[in-house]
């Protein structure tokens, strides 16, 4: 990374909002135009997104990388002073934005091989990403399998997109809620479930993304162990109150690592022996 680059970094620049799209009662998808600022991530980076005079948040990019469109998806949830202010914003509000930061999932790993992506509670806001970068260039990869785990059906992120990438059949999504509602016919227990059926991968040659509550992680990384995953081919995204996303506030720090540039995306392999990672 140039001076340059890095001077960048620290300073935000001015951002337009292009569309906000509201998911559910506490999410909002925006499309932000980050115009001459073109931003060159990987999936699993995130940007701080600002308003003036309220502050700043990390908020995961989930549209894949840029090419010729200038704009950036954000999936973000009302939870704060920031974000709900966020939510009051429409077509043509400016923000601020700095970034992008982090380690992202490192895309040359995952060429050939069969992808197991877990997307638990809120991880699917992330992960969309990554398993956009995929659909685009399927003929990389193997076979992908994407298990996701919501609390009920009223909670589940993207249900229209979701429904689009089974009819697209370029990945195998498989979906299950901890507690079914009236009209719900789909598969009812916890995500680890999911890892009870056939899921066509090789597992000596996966990769797993995984993404979401801390509580599951554990139980997730034991059924993809126990199906024969290597530890370095599993990676998790870590968070943990990030704010200034360049390493030096401390923050976000467990032990030497500080996962605004160390991570959020590490293999288990790099954290298995951090107990405050997971």
């Amino acid at each position: 990374m140039t001076i340059k680059d890095k001077h960048r970094l620290r300073l935000p620049f001015s951002a337009i909002v292009e569309k906000v799209e509201e998911l559910d009662e506490h999410h909002k998808l925006f499309t932000i135009n980050v115009e001459e600022n073109l931003l060159k991530y990987k999936p699993g980076q995130f940007v701080m997104v600002g308003l003036p005079g309220i502050g700043e948040a990390p908020i995961s990019i989930t549209s894949a990388p840029l090419s010729s469109n200038d704009s950036i998806k954000l999936c973000i949830r009302s939870v704060g002073r920031l974000t709900e202010a966020l939510h009051s914003t429409e077509a043509g509000s400016r923000v601020t934005v700095r970034g992008p930061f982090g380690n992202g999932f490192d895309m040359e790993k995952f060429r050939g091989k069969d992808v197991v992506i877990v997307a638990a509670g809120l991880g699917l806001a992330p992960l969309r990403s990554l398993i956009d970068t995929i659909r685009t260039d399927k003929r990389r990869y193997g076979n992908v399998v994407l298990l996701i785990g919501a609390r009920n059906p009223a909670s589940l992120l993207y249900k229209d997109i979701i429904e689009e990438w089974r009819k697209e059949g370029k990945i195998d999504v498989r979906i299950t809620v901890d507690v079914a509602e009236s009209g719900w016919d789909g598969h009812v227990g916890v995500i680890t479930t999911l890892f009870k059926e056939d899921l066509y991968i090789d597992p000596t040659e996966a990769i797993a993304a995984v993404v979401g509550p801390p509580v599951v992680y554990r139980f997730v990384i034991d059924e993809l162990l126990r199906l024969g995953l290597f530890e370095r081919n599993i990676f998790l995204s870590l968070e943990r109150r990030m704010r200034c996303g360049l390493g030096k506030c401390g923050h976000c720090q467990i032990n030497g690592l500080y996962l605004c540039q160390d991570g959020p995306v590490l293999s288990y392999h790099d954290v298995r022996k951090l107990k405050e990672a997971i």
